[in-house]
């Protein structure tokens, strides 16, 4: 049975679609679930199609989704000429593999890396993947200091979902420090706290999914220096930048989250979300050969040539990391640094217009990542998910989620600020919120429960 979202249940009656006499010269009955005995007309095919993605929300209202939803004419034009490009097979297509190469560079060189050549990296189809090979390090690496046991994985319940499956997949505990009171992310205290001989290493989160807040990577690093100091403990950390990895460089430059801090060990970051790319890419850069063992690279030599790689999937298109380089270069360091910081004064001028209204509160203001999380303020007849409800009917996606333990207690909604959503559109959503809060301060009984959500989208 093909996996599906929980709230979509089997489409009743006709087991057919029902085209259009305009669409097509003789009546048609075409099986939905089963492959038909005979082909269409490409315009009819299309037409079914895409009717049938009508219904589909419009991404660029969907703000729930980190992932872009707008590139240049330009970029579509590039990623069409290369959908056909095997992205593994870099001895047939060796110069989408350069700009590969040239990509892990630039990214070593934004990370502060020791040396942009000498830090191993590759493309992935997002940051789960990236995510899945740097615990696949620390977990060797760990091996090979002697480790021995269970090993076990630190990190905060906040992450995303991909941690907790890699600790599945790949046999290794999962520590999860919950939240507490006003601390919704791992804390430097709380994260040593649950480290010992069989931790393989710590994940610090730069721009959690539930809040849009940078964990302190630096102070958990010199906590976790001061462990080592005094128990001989030499626990690396790995820095999930999905989002953050491609803000801080350009809107934070001072601060010390990045292969700066020596016990940083490898970085992952997602392409498609703010690196500005369709969704299929991500990337994880290690900090030196050292910190990636070389029994997880593979040489394969059946496509042409010998090549190493190291990656959970094999054959998939060029086309987006095509448009990263070219994002890169169309960018520049200063092009990233604008969009970046007005995504930023959107988000952060929309919070503080949101806390003005009077019936919310806001949790985050959008000054880190351009991200922000708010709740009902006590005392309203609404809640979260009547918000939610009611922005979804004006064609807006404003995701409503509980909190994890311990704080399962707090209902919130997000708001993700990305490239296209601009001031005219932040305007347009206040004017909608605006016009519902007369009907929603008459409601007799406000609605519980999460609206299905899945966090890292």
């Amino acid at each position: 049975m093909a996996l599906a979202h929980p709230s979509r249940k089997p489409e009743p009656g006709n087991a057919e679609v029902s085209v259009n006499p305009l669409y097509a010269r003789v009546p048609m009955h075409i099986p939905k679930n089963e492959l038909p005995a005979g082909g269409l007309d490409p315009a009819i095919a299309y037409q079914i199609v895409h009717d049938e993605l009508m219904l589909d929300g419009n991404a660029r209202l969907n703000l729930a989704t980190f992932v872009t939803t707008w590139m240049e004419p330009t970029a579509d034009k590039l990623m069409a000429e290369c959908f056909d490009k095997n992205m593994i097979d870099k001895d047939e297509y060796p110069r989408t593999a350069e700009l590969e190469a040239r990509c892990v560079r630039m990214l070593a060189g934004l990370w502060n890396a020791p040396s942009t050549h000498e830090a191993p990296g590759c493309s992935t189809t997002g940051s789960s993947e990236a995510c899945m090979l740097a615990g696949l390090a620390m977990k060797r690496r760990w091996r090979h200091r002697g480790g021995k046991g269970k090993p076990n994985l630190v990190m905060g319940i906040n992450v995303q979902v991909c941690w907790e499956k890699f600790a599945n997949y790949w046999d290794v505990e999962a520590r999860l420090v919950p939240m507490d009171g006003d601390r919704f992310h791992l804390s430097a205290e709380e994260a040593v706290k649950l480290c010992d001989e069989n931790t393989i290493g710590v994940v610090a989160i730069l721009g959690s999914t539930f809040d849009g807040s940078y964990e302190p990577v630096e102070e958990i690093c010199q906590a976790l220096d001061e462990l080592q100091a005094k128990t001989g403990l030499d626990i690396p950390v790995h820095v999930d930048g999905a989002s953050g990895a491609m803000i801080a460089p350009f809107c934070d430059p001072d601060l010390r989250w990045d292969f700066r801090l020596p016990r940083v060990a490898s970085i992952n970051t997602s392409g498609h979300k703010y690196g500005l790319v369709y969704p299929g890419v991500g990337w994880v850069v290690w900090r030196d050969t050292a910190a990636l063992p070389d029994d997880l690279v593979f040489q394969v030599n059946y496509l042409g040539g010998t090549m190493p790689t190291f990656a959970l999937n094999f054959s998939r298109p060029g086309s987006q990391v095509v448009t990263q380089y070219y994002n890169f270069l169309r960018l520049g360091f200063d092009g990233y640094r604008r969009v970046q910081q007005s995504c930023r004064d959107i988000a952060t001028s929309l919070a503080g217009q949101i806390a003005e209204l009077g019936p919310f509160r806001l949790l985050t203001r959008g000054d880190q990542l351009p991200v922000f999380a708010f709740t009902v303020a006590d005392g309203q007849p609404f809640s979260v998910f009547d918000v939610s409800n009611g922005l979804r009917a004006r064609g807006w996606q404003v995701p409503a989620y509980t909190f994890p333990a311990n704080r399962t207690d707090l209902a919130v909604l997000r708001i993700v600020v990305r490239n296209g959503f601009s001031l005219d559109l932040a305007d347009a959503l206040l004017t909608d919120l605006k016009q519902m809060l007369p009907a929603l301060s008459t409601l007799e009984h406000a609605r519980q429960g999460p609206v299905s959500f899945a966090h890292g989208t």
